[in-house]
């Protein structure tokens, strides 16, 4: 590994889960996007073979192989400590399986040092198919389980009035930066004197809503977090959750709940239990459509 004489001013992070291939296209993008980056892949469950051939591929790269698989909040809190990221102003969180386009980096980094209240820039994300990825939400409330991301309302009537609530910045035509209540951990520039300040991500998540959770804590504490639709990435999507697909569901609907009880009022606290079962009849339903998907049966 080179090491820089100067802590770089973007320090990417990406955690790992048996995505090599996937990740050596990571970080190809990122060379480009990212150049004067440092960059940090947190090895979950690290194969040695590919780990090896990875290290190889990518010299200036700092990998920790790590034996276990302790979770995506625990993984990003490991990267944003490791002394090749240690002493970076700024943090680009990246998925294994998203490609950044080239000058990312730069370009986001300019546009929060011009905005010192943001913790937290998004860039616009896209499908594998050329579609926007709706990565810029509002926080969850009663109205997400019906006119969320990938809620059955949403997908009927894709603009209808609650979905847009809920998925803010899904206009192809957008291109002016937006305040929205979060953006998907996929791809997310975060400002590292806010991260410390709000303690960085929350390990009690194991996988999902650890996004949502981090932007809610940065808005309590007066921070701002804000979609920039100018710059691009494009985003595969579920490559390390294929491994696992009963678990990565109830990772999700265990996440819910926890961002639930942890961010819901006196009020919202009353009504636990219902959205305990409702989470469990859906975790349910899920996973039978899985089930079905990988015998062939019709979903």
């Amino acid at each position: 590994m080179t090491i820089r004489s100067e802590a770089a001013r973007v320090a990417v992070v990406i955690v790992n889960y048996q995505s090599y291939d996937e990740l050596h296209a990571c970080l190809r993008a990122v060379a480009q996007g990212c150049a004067d980056a440092s960059t940090v892949v947190v090895d979950h469950e690290s194969d040695r073979g590919a780990a090896d051939l990875l290290g190889r591929a990518f010299p200036d790269v700092a990998l920790i192989r790590q034996t276990s698989n302790d979770g995506f909040a625990v993984g990003v809190n490991t990267g944003v400590r490791s002394p090749a990221a240690a002493a970076s102003p700024y943090l680009l969180l990246l998925n294994p399986d998203c490609v950044v386009e080239p000058g990312a980096c730069a370009v986001l980094a300019d546009w929060m040092d011009q905005h010192a209240d943001v913790a937290v820039a998004g860039p616009r994300i896209m499908n594998a198919n050329g579609t926007v990825q709706p990565s810029a939400r509002r926080f969850p409330d009663l109205t997400t389980a019906i006119a969320g991301r990938s809620s059955w309302l949403t997908k009927v009537l894709p603009r209808n009035p609650i979905s847009n609530h809920n998925l803010p910045a899904r206009d192809a035509e957008l291109t002016t930066p937006v305040n929205v209540d979060w953006v998907s951990g996929a791809c997310m520039m975060v400002r590292r004197k806010a991260f410390e300040a709000v303690g960085g991500f929350d390990e009690a998540f194991f996988l999902y809503w650890e996004d949502a959770d981090f932007c809610r804590r940065l808005q309590q504490a007066g921070w701002r977090t804000t979609y920039v639709p100018a710059v691009v990435a494009t985003h595969i999507g579920g490559r390390s959750s294929r491994h696992a697909a009963h678990a990565s569901l109830e990772a999700f609907h265990r996440s819910a709940f926890r961002l639930y009880r942890k961010h819901a009022g006196p009020g919202g606290q009353l009504l636990s239990p219902l959205v305990f079962v409702g989470l469990k009849l859906r975790l349910a339903y899920m996973k039978r459509r899985v089930g079905n998907q990988f015998s062939g049966s019709p979903s």
